[in-house]
């Protein structure tokens, strides 16, 4: 059975650079940040009508096409569906996956980006079950939360400069998603979130043992699209891309 643990890697926000606040319908549970400078009380029940209104255009939708919550392989949805499920299934299909498996950071850019065109915000951070969507303009540390795993939040990426991307994670360890492996991590990075969902959740499929680490990370040196990737299984991880490795000393000497 999965391990499930409340979400205590959102106490990692630096509260000094980000206003968070939370905002969930049905299983979208979003934390979201702010630059402290820009944030403005009314941007929860700004993010909260936002997110219900695409949950609900999103349902409406596959309520005539179920195919598309269920199926497992790349798959196109019909006339008339949602431009996120549209690009979630595009997102997908790249990966090799189904369309679901880009959802959680479809919808945390759906909304960043919402906000920061309502509101012209400096900053804006969404995590959405652990998948992210930045649009920032300084730098930031990700550590990588992969569950029972000794490298767990000890090791991550730092990301020097400013940009929109999405900063993904799967596990087959962790958490309600479904996946068909066994790693405790694989977080992608791409210019996409819903991208970066998609790659996330494939390659976490195909780690079962530590020994299928290095052939992963050897994979996903092949793929343009990824900016960044770190995998973890148990006590054994591997790294590619423009990013360099984190190491939290602190937390290695717990």
């Amino acid at each position: 059975m999965k391990e499930y643990k409340i979400r205590i890697y959102r106490n990692n926000f630096n509260r000094d650079r980000w206003h968070t606040f939370t905002v969930s319908y049905k299983e979208s549970d979003l934390c979201i940040g702010i630059d402290t400078a820009s944030y403005v009380p009314d941007m929860g029940l700004f993010a909260a009508k936002a997110l219900r209104e695409l949950r609900l255009a999103m349902e409406a939708y596959i309520a005539n096409d179920p195919t598309y919550a269920v199926i497992l392989s790349p798959y196109h949805p019909g006339a008339g569906a949602p431009e996120i499920l549209v690009r979630m299934a595009e997102a997908a299909a790249t990966a090799g996956v189904g369309p679901m498996a880009a959802v959680a950071g479809a919808v945390a850019e759906y909304i960043g980006r919402a906000l920061r065109k309502e509101y012209g915000c400096r900053e804006v951070i969404v995590e959405n079950g652990g998948d992210i969507y930045a649009d920032i303009v300084e730098g930031m540390d990700i550590p990588v939360f992969a569950g029972q795993s000794p490298l767990s939040e000890k090791i991550g990426i730092f990301i020097p400069e400013g940009g929109r991307i999405g900063i993904c994670t799967s596990s087959g360890t962790v958490g309600p998603s479904l996946s068909f492996g066994m790693a405790d991590a694989v977080m992608i990075v791409c210019d996409d979130s819903a991208l970066a969902d998609s790659y996330a959740t494939a390659f976490a499929n195909k780690i079962h043992t530590k020994q299928d680490v290095n052939k992963a990370i050897a994979d996903i040196r092949q793929i343009p699209a990824v900016k960044g990737a770190i995998c973890i299984k148990d006590d054994m991880f591997g790294i590619c891309g423009e990013y360099g490795l984190k190491i939290w000393k602190q937390a290695l000497a717990r």
